[in-house]
């Protein structure tokens, strides 16, 4: 006889117990969240077996500051619902190393393994798979994550025996669980790709084959279990949740399939977690109170959006916590809904939830011009995106904005545009909390309005990163249009995208060359971008202020290029020639930036303690030493 304790503090009986604790467990006392059980050795074998390893992939020498990992959290509860096996988990944001994971599989013999891999891990992922692919005796392997979702069909040719998760994943590795068992057969595994191969040594698959996805809607637990939490503060790292899933649109560029099939989370099934977590918060006084939601759609859409919106808040800020997450623009301004009564009660809205603990928002305007966002398929406009920027701004939410400057189909009267709209100063207002949300939403319409409110900042201080270009994400539906121009090229399967060129050469060469200048800049801004999220009062206005030095040299370097479009025809091209003079630009841009950053850090120097001035001044030496100009991603490890 053993004792169990739900530890959300729900009695037994509120949960949905696995079918195959009906007949191998018995709960003794099953309306208390603590009871003895009876577990004969069937059921001892189902809560032991199987030994599952999951194991998130990452490069900290591109991501320096850790985030707390959600996918094999996730998959770690879901796991343990079902209570059958035993789960570890390892993550290279934390200090392990892929030698590491190397040694548990061989040596740990865990039966089920899952891994996480996204953008630029590639070669992690193949190592490791390789690795496993030369065991005597093979465990079954489960990956997933964004990258492989892209290169699904690529790994299960190289890996024939490999099981892809094609989803979020909790359904999933609850059935790779069962089917380990025998209770299921391969083809009733959710969500997943594989080639029919067998478990034992690798032959070729005869075909490829896809099994049933579940919907967002259909997930009804999207909670993370909390082994990690501790070691990613003790890193250095934040604190992430998730409360919705999936997006009310479908941006062209987005492969993924839940576009369109946004589910939230009921507010109520959130206090035990955040209270959990606060818990550990509370071990670690150091680390800032903030918790970051990674929905990519914070409000949803629907009856009672609005209401469901501040519920959540207010748990959040019942716990203390101030959060931050992503929004769409159309949650602030709908050109559509011409009711005055709706944007009104929208900017309360935006207002209640600044009052219960938003610290900031994202919002992903992507262009200021609408031809673009039409091909992005933003379902937004010029005009919609400026509105929304005004009222936020104007109604004291914090807020950054995500842009794309590049894109492969762009012409050169929209790169002259979408320069523009990031140099506009009409855009970000004063707070102006003495006003009524009534005054604010009359008032951002009215051109006298804006010029006495203006803050006078261009709106790229506002952009999280500048110089960002398009990448044709393979499966997304603006690669089709790349493609049906003639413009695609190779497949690259490191980051889950294609090659492509730009119906403008000049345009192409600006972004190649943005590439290089984002590359070079990035581990040392994401290091401050990240500083900014464990950080609070004075340091935080620091950093935040740093950030903005690079910026101002990024829209600087923009500016300088699209001047030169008059200089070199479209009808002339001349590679060779333009790229000279922008590595010339780029020299005399990144020798002004360095005086200006060495002074801005100097600065910092004064308000940084401890790991976090020691982490900045690491980076900032790595940054200050480069002299080269080189992609991050430019390697290809699997050779195409």
């Amino acid at each position: 006889m053993d004792r169990g304790g739900d530890l959300s503090g729900q009695p037994h009986e509120s949960r949905s117990w696995p079918t195959w604790t009906q007949t191998a467990l018995g709960v003794d006392t099953p309306s208390s969240w603590l009871s003895t059980a009876m577990a004969g050795p069937a059921a001892l074998h189902r809560l032991t077996r199987p030994r599952v390893l999951l194991a998130a992939l990452y490069h900290p020498e591109v991501f320096p500051l850790p985030r707390f990992p959600l996918a094999i959290s996730d998959l770690a509860r879901a796991v343990r619902s079902t209570l059958t096996g035993h789960v570890e988990m390892m993550d290279m944001q934390l200090g392990v190393t892929l030698e590491q994971i190397l040694h548990a599989v061989a040596t740990g013999q865990p039966d089920v393994v899952g891994i996480s891999a996204t953008f630029g891990q590639h070669d992690l992922l193949t190592r490791l798979l390789d690795a496993v692919a030369d065991l005597p005796q093979r465990p079954l392997v489960l990956a997933g994550g964004s990258l492989t979702a892209r290169n699904e069909r690529l790994l299960l040719e190289r890996y024939p025996w490999l099981l892809v998760a094609r989803g979020a994943g909790e359904p999933t590795i609850a059935d790779v669980l069962a089917y380990w068992h025998g209770d299921l057969e391969l083809d009733q595994v959710r969500d997943i790709g594989y080639t029919g191969a067998p478990r034992g040594n690798g032959t070729l698959g005869i075909s490829f084959r896809r099994n049933a996805t579940v919907t967002n809607r259909a997930q009804t637990d999207i909670l993370p279990e909390l082994d990690l939490l501790g070691a990613t503060f003790e890193h250095r790292g934040v604190a992430q949740l998730e409360a919705s899933r999936g997006c009310t649109n479908a941006c062209s560029f987005c492969p993924r399939g839940h576009k369109g099939t946004w589910a939230g989370s009921a507010p109520e099934s959130l206090p035990w977690i955040v209270r959990e977590m606060g818990a550990v918060f509370d071990r670690y006084p150091q680390v800032s109170r903030a918790l970051y939601l990674v929905d990519e759609e914070f409000i949803g859409r629907g009856p009672g959006a609005a209401e469901r919106a501040l519920a959540v808040a207010d748990v959040l800020h019942g716990e203390g916590f101030r959060w931050e997450t992503s929004c769409r623009v159309d949650q602030i301004v709908q050109p559509a809904i011409e009711e005055r009564a709706w944007h009104v009660e929208r900017a309360r809205l935006w207002r209640e939830l600044c009052a219960r603990g938003l610290r900031r928002c994202l919002f992903g305007v992507e262009s200021g011009v609408t031809s673009i966002l039409t091909r992005f398929n933003k379902d937004t406009t010029t005009e919609q995106n400026a509105l929304a920027v005004r009222t936020l701004s104007a109604l004291g939410v914090p807020t950054r904005y995500t842009y794309i400057t590049f894109d492969q189909l762009m012409s050169p009267a929209e790169l002259v545009a979408t320069t523009a709209f990031q140099a506009r100063t009409d855009l970000l207002l004063g707070p102006l909390p003495e006003l009524s949300v009534e005054e604010i939403v009359e008032g951002v319409r009215n051109e006298e309005f804006v010029a006495e409110h203006t803050t006078g900042r261009p709106f790229y201080t506002g952009i999280s990163y500048l110089l960002v270009s398009m990448e044709c994400l393979i499966g997304a539906a603006f690669t089709k249009q790349v493609q049906a121009a003639g413009l695609a090229g190779a497949a690259r399967p490191a980051m889950g995208r294609l090659d492509a060129e730009f119906a403008d050469w000049r345009i192409g060469r600006f972004s190649h060359h943005a590439q290089l200048w984002v590359d070079r800049n990035f581990a040392l801004d994401y290091t401050l971008k990240s500083l900014e999220k464990v950080l609070d009062g004075q340091p935080w206005e620091a950093v935040r202020a740093a950030r903005m030095v690079i910026k101002d040299a990024a829209f600087g370097l923009l500016t300088a290029m699209v001047e030169l479009l008059e200089q070199f025809p479209l009808d002339r091209p001349d590679p060779a020639a333009l790229d000279e003079v922008l590595l010339e630009l780029m020299e005399r841009a990144i020798t002004e930036l360095h005086a200006s950053v060495t002074l801005t850090v100097n600065e910092l120097g004064n308000v940084l303690v401890g790991q976090d001035a020691r982490l900045l001044f690491a980076e900032y030496t790595r940054w200050a030493t480069t002299r080269s100009w080189e992609l991050i991603n430019a390697a290809d490890p699997c050779g195409t």
